[in-house]
């Protein structure tokens, strides 16, 4: 299905954020890629504020409900562990723009608006570490420190986005495969 406009303002919007970074992209530089005039942005769009704001909080909001999904399920650690590094991945390759966009630029959110990033992405990490704990509780994963392996793991995934531009020639199935087996290797007894 072909976007609306306003979704192709954002679109384009995270494709120049990603190459520029937020400061070095005007409305003027967004409406010339489009090929329109930049008052004709606002007939869609409110300020490149509201644009950042939609990437990062849509992106931020799919990783906070999906390990609120997978965190209450009666399956193992590891389980639940695949299933959100999976999701990482699957987010990438659909949205990289945006992912890059949330990593480099959610400083430059509004106050409220960085402090409800923040908050969410404190509650992912605090479910992720919950389910490695629960993990090393039934002896599924190895007696480590959670935080190591939440920092190792979710280093890696919040950096995909840079590997994964360079490779998009991968099936994206022998990816979520190989690369949730190589994270979690080291910490699956």
């Amino acid at each position: 299905m072909k976007p609306n406009r306003k979704e192709e303002i954002i679109l384009k919007a995270a494709q120049l954020f990603k190459e520029k970074g937020y400061n070095a992209v005007s409305m003027r530089d967004l409406a010339q890629d489009l090929g329109i005039k930049a008052a004709s942005l606002y007939n869609h769009i409110h300020s490149k504020q509201e644009i950042l704001e939609g990437i990062i909080m849509q992106v931020a909001r799919d990783f906070t409900l999906h390990i609120h999904e997978v965190s209450p399920k009666p399956i193992s650690a590891i389980q639940k562990l695949e299933e959100i590094i999976q999701m990482h991945i699957d987010l990438t390759i659909q949205k990289t723009d945006f992912l890059a966009c949330m990593n480099n630029d959610w400083m430059h959110l509004e106050e409220e608006n960085r402090a409800n990033y923040i908050d969410m992405r404190a509650d992912y990490e605090t479910k992720f570490r919950e389910i490695l704990q629960e993990g090393i509780a039934a002896k599924e994963l190895k007696e480590s420190d959670p935080e190591i392996m939440l920092f190792s793991i979710l280093s890696t995934l919040r950096t995909f986005y840079l590997w994964y531009a360079k490779n998009k020639n991968i099936n994206p199935n022998v990816l979520k495969k190989d690369l949730t087996q190589t994270l979690l290797q080291g910490i699956i007894v």
